[in-house]
C-alpha cells in the first residue's frame, strides 16, 4: 500500500507532536516533515513534495493562507488541508480562496483528521462537521 505523505505545519510544537502521534498510528499515513512557520512550510513542500500539507492558519513570518497559495503554485500536486482554532466564516472562506481543499477545527477528533487527510488526498473537499454546509463551496482546483 502506498502511504499518503503529510507535512505538518503549525507554530506550536506540542500541536505538531500530537498530530504526528495521531498519524503515526495509521498504516497508510506518513509524516515526512514538520514546519514551525509558513516560510518553512513552503520550503519543505518544495523539497519534499508531500501529498498533503496539514497546516495551521495562523503562523508567524508567513501565515497559513499565504503559505497555501505559494505551495499550490510551487507544488500543484500537493494538497492543502487547513487546521485552525478559528471556526468563523472569514477564516474558512479565506482558506478556501487560498486553495485549501478542507478546513478542520483543532478540536476535531483524531479519526476525523485521518478521514479528512484521506478524502482530500483523493481530491475531495473535507470540512469539520461543525462547519455549516454553505461554507463548503470552493473554486475548481487546478
Amino acid at each position: 500500500m502506498k502511504r499518503i505523505t503529510v507535512l505538518l505545519a503549525d507554530d506550536n510544537a506540542v500541536v505538531r507532536k500530537a498530530f504526528k502521534k495521531i498519524l503515526e498510528i495509521e498504516d497508510d499515513l506518513e509524516v515526512v516533515g514538520e514546519a514551525k512557520d509558513g516560510i518553512q512550510a513552503v520550503a519543505m513542500a518544495k523539497k519534499l513534495h508531500p501529498a498533503l500539507v496539514l497546516m495551521d492558519v495562523t503562523m508567524p513570518l508567513l501565515n497559513g493562507l499565504q503559505a497555501a497559495c505559494q505551495i499550490r503554485e510551487a507544488v500543484p500536486a500537493t494538497k492543502v488541508l487547513m487546521l485552525s482554532a478559528h471556526g468563523d466564516e472569514a477564516y474558512i472562506e479565506a482558506a478556501v480562496n487560498s486553495g485549501a481543499m478542507g478546513y478542520l477545527i483543532k478540536h476535531t477528533s483524531a479519526d476525523c483528521v485521518c478521514q479528512a487527510i484521506r478524502e482530500v488526498h483523493k481530491g475531495n473537499t473535507f470540512f469539520s462537521p461543525t462547519i455549516p454546509k454553505r461554507l463548503h463551496k470552493r473554486k475548481k482546483m487546478r
